[in-house]
């Protein structure tokens, strides 16, 4: 359930986009639950920005204000016809100068690792999905014995 309704994002989104693009934003924005491996996208052929609200609520609005200046570039380049891909020079620029983050921090949530193993010789931490035999298995970097944390 989104902490603001969609008049309210809006009105954000527009705020967010007077103050750093100096250009209103006219189109609709919602919120998609069903985004799960990023924190908002832009849609061009809809002019649409759909933003997770899992990263309002788990990162923080700092974070999401973030995401919505990521999209926000997309948007503004695409419709002053522009190179609003990532590999555009213009949308590398564009990002530089409102300084948008390039990606999203992965939420803690969808954190994939279960196993944390710490090496005793050099303290080097790995991070697994999977269980590891620590009687088979040695650390990569300087051969120690592995402990599971």
């Amino acid at each position: 359930m989104p902490l603001i309704s969609d008049k309210e994002l809006h009105h954000w989104v527009n705020d967010i986009s007077l103050t750093y693009f100096n250009k209103p934003f006219m189109h609709k924005v919602i919120f998609n639950d069903r985004l799960r491996t990023t924190g908002g996208r832009y849609i061009p052929v809809k002019k649409i920005i759909e933003l997770n609200p899992r990263y309002l609520e788990e990162a923080g609005e700092a974070e999401f204000i973030g995401i919505i200046k990521h999209e926000l570039c997309h948007y503004h380049l695409h419709i002053e016809g522009k190179g609003y891909k990532h590999q555009d020079k213009s949308f590398k620029e564009l990002m530089r100068a409102t300084n948008s983050p390039r990606y999203c921090t992965p939420l803690p949530s969808q954190q994939r690792h279960k196993y944390t193993y710490i090496c005793e010789s050099c303290n080097q931490t790995f991070k697994r999905q999977r269980k590891v035999d620590i009687k088979k298995y040695r650390c990569g970097k300087c051969k120690g014995k592995l402990f599971l944390l």
